[in-house]
């Protein structure tokens, strides 16, 4: 079996042909986060598609961006997956948590802007193996508060799907 070195994942087992999950620590904007790395038996995972993924995650500002600019138009549209997530997550917060989780203390004060800026990524699974599907991304206001996720994916050349899902 070899072995290369990934930038984000550190040494990484190829051609392997059996499922595996690696795991790693990133920084974004100041947060951490945490990457998955998930081969299947079935995936030809080679050094190309290996450098595939470190050179996507180079992009991941950008498709954070893109999906946030998503989530704020979502916002605006009654009935969608966003807006009943916001909805539901601060209305029946007491004083204290919304200024822990939103940083203000009035409901009034809780704007779209407020929100986005709560919502934070924590999680990015990656599978090489489905290129429609190739990133999900998990967007929480933080798992000391609420277990739910926004979620969205992406496929293998950042197009981010139009669907962002409620997930718990």
């Amino acid at each position: 079996m070899s072995k290369i070195a990934s930038k984000h994942f550190g040494e990484i087992e190829l051609n392997h042909g059996r499922e595996r999950c690696y795991v790693a620590s990133h920084e974004l904007a100041g947060n951490p986060l945490e990457l998955d790395l998930n081969v299947t038996a079935h995936d030809h995972f080679d050094e190309k598609a290996l450098h595939k993924v470190d050179y996507r995650l180079g992009y991941l500002p950008e498709l954070v961006d893109q999906v946030r600019d998503m989530i704020a138009e979502e916002l605006d549209q009654d009935g969608t997956n966003s807006q009943q997530f916001l909805h539901f997550h601060s209305s029946q917060l007491k004083e204290e948590q919304l200024e822990a989780v939103f940083g203000v203390r009035d409901k009034t004060q809780l704007t779209k802007d407020v929100f986005l800026k709560a919502l934070k990524l924590g999680h990015v699974a990656i599978y090489p193996g489905q290129p429609e599907r190739y990133f999900v991304l998990d967007f929480t206001l933080g798992s000391h508060f609420t277990d739910e996720l926004l979620v969205v994916a992406a496929d293998e050349d950042g197009v981010v799907d139009d669907e962002i899902l409620w997930e718990s």
